[in-house]
């Protein structure tokens, strides 16, 4: 393992699919070049399907290539075609606060050496008939329809907008190669057919060889992307998604997947790795490898601070032992369930049938005298306690626990 050369180790990560041109391997173990990845801001931040291609970008980087990352303030107002339908058209606004959003957010992931661009710095300077005449004479239609995002949109109907968005794609790449000495663009295998639209733009107008290589989609154990959870995204950004709502989805990755996800999203030696694997097949249910791969990902982002508050609520969570939580940590723990709120005080009883914890006062005077009713993590059997302020956290929550998991949250 140790006499892997760099791009063996990426091909041994599972982070190579497609490649566009043959000395592109020479050229990553043996030289210093410029490469690009981009993406359109469709949002004001990236998520976590995003992040194995930050992740190989800044892999590149570590490995003294340069980095340029593209925010597509025009592409972004056209959208990439989806293989089903035309995605939603963004305001020109909205587009401009993601492009800085999504600024900021890469070069606090990627680090302060790389060159972030916005493809509407130079589009905006092309007329409609300029671009056409410029860069659209020099692509095929033919070979267009052949690129596959297309020709599966072909029987539901594309719009000339997406249509043309593999052509702007494809300027992007001979802007970077003119202007910024970039020789190589690195994207998800989705973006094949745009990266050699480019490769083959450049070919055409300059006579050079550029070059492309693509990652494999990264999918959970049922087949979706990696990330998505129910339809919502997993946020780069914490305010939007907290380390411990990540943590609690990198915890409970399964099994059969969690190797590829050490050696596609951490930096990890692959010796480091393949110990991590030993010791969690030694013993599953400990979830070592899940561990880890929580701990690396969620420190790279968010930092060491975060990933020991998200550990510490997890922890907290899973003994029942929450008294040592900040309100700023249960609000984390606790995010997506809708506290019930009362403003004056109230019997324990009544509150457990008010706010649906029991059925009936039948059953919370069971629950209450057998045990299994927890306040703030301890255990009550008082029928007649009376829940206010005082006994809340901080005097605002009071978090009622049913049993062993079943948790509750009672604001004031």
């Amino acid at each position: 393992m140790e006499d892997m050369t760099f791009f063996e180790e990426l091909k041994w990560r599972g982070l190579v699919k497609d490649i566009a041109g043959e000395d592109l391997e020479d050229k990553l173990n043996n030289e210093k070049i410029t490469f690009y990845w981009g993406t359109d801001p469709t949002a004001d931040s990236l998520h976590i399907g995003h992040y194995s291609s930050l992740v190989t970008a800044k892999r590149l980087a570590k490995a003294g290539h340069n980095p340029i990352l593209l925010v597509g303030g025009a592409t972004g107002l056209i959208g990439d075609p989806r293989p089903t339908s035309e995605r939603e058209i963004i305001s020109k606004e909205a587009v401009s606060r993601n492009v800085e959003a999504i600024k900021k957010q890469v070069k606090e992931i990627v680090g302060d050496n790389v060159e972030v661009v916005n493809n509407n710095d130079w589009m905006k300077e092309f007329s409609f008939t300029d671009f056409l005449r410029d860069v659209g004479k020099y692509i095929n239609v033919n070979y267009m329809l052949d690129k596959d995002i297309i020709r599966r949109r072909l029987d539901t109907g594309i719009t000339f907008a997406e249509f043309s968005y593999t052509l702007i794609q494809g300027y992007d790449y001979l802007h970077l190669f003119k202007e910024k000495g970039c020789t190589l663009q690195a994207a998800g295998s989705d973006q094949w057919g745009n990266i050699t639209t480019g490769v083959d733009l450049i070919r055409k107008m300059t006579g050079k060889q550029a070059y492309g290589f693509t990652m494999p989609l990264i999918l959970d154990a049922t087949g979706k992307k990696f990330g998505k959870s129910e339809g919502n995204a997993l946020w780069l950004n914490e305010e939007k998604t907290s380390s411990y709502e990540l943590y609690q989805y990198l915890i409970n990755s399964d099994d059969t997947k969690v190797e590829e996800y050490l050696k596609v999203f951490t930096f990890l030696t692959p010796e480091e790795i393949l110990n991590v694997m030993k010791e969690h097949n030694e013993a599953p249910h400990l979830r070592i490898a899940q561990k880890t791969l929580a701990r690396e990902i969620i420190t790279d982002l968010h930092g060491k601070e975060s990933f020991e508050v998200a550990l510490k609520i997890s922890e907290s969570l899973f003994s029942g032992d929450i008294k040592n939580l900040s309100v700023k940590e249960i609000e984390q723990a606790f995010n997506g369930i809708e506290p019930y709120k009362i403003n004056e005080d109230k019997n324990i009883v009544d509150l457990l049938v008010e706010a649906s914890i029991c059925s009936s006062k039948r059953e919370a005077r069971e629950f209450i005298t057998n045990g299994s009713i927890y306040l703030n993590g301890d255990r009550t059997t008082d029928l007649e306690l009376i829940i206010n302020k005082d006994v809340a956290m901080d005097g605002k929550y009071v978090i009622i626990r049913r049993g062993k998991k079943k948790y509750f949250v009672i604001s004031f």
